[in-house]
């Protein structure tokens, strides 16, 4: 017979129950833990911005990729450690990798623009990859509004982009995850948040956090996967690291954040072709490269809805657009990313016969 109350209160696993309790303890009492990147040397640097060069393990694709990552977090998510590296994954695929590092801007960049960031930084990075690649052309990869800002450049650029690969992408800004009175309020003219930039002058990291955390509903649930799962040496490892870039937000240029919402919230000209970046209007039919677009089934920050259109606005006859299962930041973190792009990249990749 059952003692009363067993099917109430099952019987823990006491091991597994302390060793999860130890873990919770050491995560809030130890230091942030250190980030080792994927072996890597500087090329270019302008400003607070870095380009990273990480060879191939052994090459064997002769076009290398190009990752552009969002303006509003750092961009070591990409290569966040030791087998959640996106970076890391493409380099023991074959690829040479160039990661364009926005930095993190200071109160002398508040009048850095989206223009600066796409013509002076993100252009100029990617004719510095080529010169040091010696490659005759590159694959440029985005993710979030990196894919936006990737996006932009190849619509008005000269340069010899082979490839287009753009994730979690916001290209139709009139819908998202904003609250509606919020987003309505921007389109219609009724709020602005020019007095706010003008105001900071750059957006300091710790409200750019607080935005974030605003807008993503996935914090919460962050810490109860964690509470659950602490006695997973692995796992836990995997979340701290996280942890350390989810709380390690980047500031925001005023002069872009105004910008940001401005033309691209408010006005939607992406969308609508009106968008004109350094004199040159952006014009997303100018893209005819071969185009990959991925979402996220559980992304709740970039809907899928957001990127589709963009697969009717351009002009590339090899495009293909799908939906992997996952979130915006777990599809990153386990490094899935690297696969997803490399079934698509590989037959586009000028293969070498080693």
């Amino acid at each position: 017979m059952k003692a009363l109350g067993t099917n109430l209160f099952p019987i823990l696993n006491l091991e597994k129950e302390t060793k999860r309790w130890n873990q919770l303890y050491k995560i809030i009492t130890e230091p942030k833990p250190d980030i080792v990147p994927t072996p890597r040397q500087s090329v270019w640097k302008k400003n607070k911005a870095t380009l990273w060069y990480h060879p191939a393990k052994a090459k064997r694709h002769a076009i290398p990729v190009f990752l552009v990552y969002s303006l509003l977090n750092k961009a070591y998510i990409l290569d966040i450690g030791e087998g959640s590296s996106v970076v890391g994954r493409l380099t023991e695929r074959g690829y040479d990798v160039y990661l364009l590092d926005w930095g993190s801007p200071g109160l002398e960049d508040s009048d850095i623009t989206l223009d600066h960031y796409i013509i002076d930084y993100l252009e100029n990075a990617l004719k510095r990859a080529l010169r040091h690649s010696g490659a005759k052309e590159i694959s440029l990869a985005g993710y979030c509004l990196g894919g936006t800002i990737a996006a932009i450049l190849a619509s008005i650029t000269e340069l010899p982009i082979k490839n287009l690969s753009l994730a979690a992408v916001p290209i139709d800004f009139s819908i998202g995850i904003f609250p509606d009175k919020l987003l309505e309020g921007l389109q219609n003219g009724q709020l602005s948040l020019d007095r706010f930039a003008d105001a900071h002058g750059t957006i300091p990291t710790e409200i750019m956090h607080l935005i974030y955390r605003m807008v993503s509903p996935g914090f919460a649930s962050s810490k109860i996967n964690l509470i659950t799962r602490a006695h997973d040496e692995k796992y836990v490892e995997k979340w701290r690291r996280m942890d350390k870039w989810t709380n390690d937000s980047a500031a925001f240029a005023g002069a872009a954040f105004k910008q940001m919402f401005n033309d691209l919230y408010q006005d939607n000209k992406l969308l609508k072709g009106e968008l004109v970046i350094g004199g040159r209007k952006v014009d997303l039919k100018n893209i005819n490269c071969p185009l990959f677009v991925f979402s996220c089934s559980r992304d709740t920050i970039i809907l899928d809805k957001q990127s589709l259109p963009l697969m009717d606005l351009v002009s590339s006859k090899d495009k293909t657009y799908e939906v992997f299962e996952g979130g915006h930041v777990s599809l990153v973190l386990t490094g899935v990313f690297a696969e997803v792009w490399d079934k698509w990249l590989s037959a586009r990749s000028n293969g070498i016969n080693n």
